[in-house]
């Protein structure tokens, strides 16, 4: 899949890759081939250090883009996944269970949105149903019986809003983690790896850390719904996107997330290894940070941190 801005970066590797083939060994067309490498740097720094909000709204949904699995395979060992809400049934749009990360022991959730037409599928595209949520409800239980630290991965267009799952009080669930993440008297860490939609992602980032990938974006509403909504045209998603300020650097700048993750240049799709890797560090300096720190601490932490957002000067 092509970005329709990334169309200038892709015909010049496309192009280099060409001449390449057609030089072969011989070493002719170096001078051609070097001057393409360095059109192609320059259009690299031109378009992905000046991408706009809807921009890196459409990098964060990228299919290609690294996803939960990806990261559990990198960055944990010994990962035993849970499945089931003891309710209704099991929801593959969440996964979770114990891991190590960095030789710490955790419970491991995330969406995962899979990784081929099967997987996506089954797994509803990451938005997950009242049992996916129930599930994760039990991961947050879990962490705080076994005085383990909780790393959430975030990446979901946001919960299923079908009938069904209304039925079956979708908002209930995601109520009920937002009241257990708040209680847990454990360490809870939150990265956002790509999409950040409305609650169901919020009922992975009631958390003592937020880290956001700088593609990624956090917001209670898609930017074509809001365009909907407000303008009555979806068209307008990218006026509604710059609004809403919801990438990485928006969120930081008001005090929302603690840090933005670097990605490789062109985002994380282009080199997954590199953002993997960026992720994995941050994972492991905060929960070597907040390894020591005792429950009551951690509870009026994370209490005083939610109470601040928003305050703005002769507020209260």
């Amino acid at each position: 899949m092509i970005l329709d801005f990334e169309r200038p970066v892709k015909e010049l590797e496309g192009r280099i890759a060409e001449i390449r083939r057609l030089a072969g060994e011989s070493g002719e067309l170096k001078a051609e081939i070097s001057r393409l490498e360095d059109a192609l740097q320059a259009a690299k720094l031109r378009i992905y250090l000046n991408l706009t909000p809807y921009q890196r709204v459409q990098v964060a949904r990228h299919p290609e883009r690294p996803n939960f699995r990806a990261y559990r395979d990198a960055l944990t060992d010994d990962f035993y996944e849970l499945s089931g809400d003891r309710l209704h049934g099991d929801d593959p749009a969440v996964q979770g269970g114990f891991a190590r990360i960095g030789g710490r022991n955790v419970v491991l959730l995330g969406h995962d949105k899979g990784t081929d037409v099967r997987s996506r599928v089954s797994g509803n595209f990451g938005m997950a149903h009242p049992e996916g949520y129930r599930k994760v409800k039990r991961f947050y239980e879990l962490a705080g019986r076994f005085e383990l630290p909780i790393v959430a991965l975030v990446d979901t267009p946001g919960a299923f809003a079908g009938r069904e799952a209304e039925e079956r009080g979708q908002a209930w669930a995601i109520s009920s983690d937002l009241m257990a993440l708040d209680r847990a008297p454990v360490p809870v860490v939150s990265v956002v790896i790509g999409e950040g939609g409305s609650g169901g992602a919020l009922a992975m980032c009631t958390a003592d850390y937020v880290g956001m990938l700088e593609n990624s974006y956090l917001s209670v509403i898609a930017p074509e719904a809001c365009a909907s909504i407000i303008f009555r045209d979806a068209s307008r998603a990218a006026e509604a996107a710059e609004a809403m300020k919801l990438t990485a650097r928006d969120l930081k700048q008001h005090e929302i997330i603690d840090e933005v993750l670097p990605e490789p240049l062109g985002g994380a799709h282009n080199d997954p290894d590199a953002a993997v890797d960026a992720v994995g560090e941050a994972l492991e300096r905060v929960l070597s940070g907040l390894g020591n720190v005792e429950p009551k601490a951690l509870l009026q932490a994370r209490y005083e941190r939610y109470r601040r957002m928003g305050n703005h000067a002769g507020g209260a």
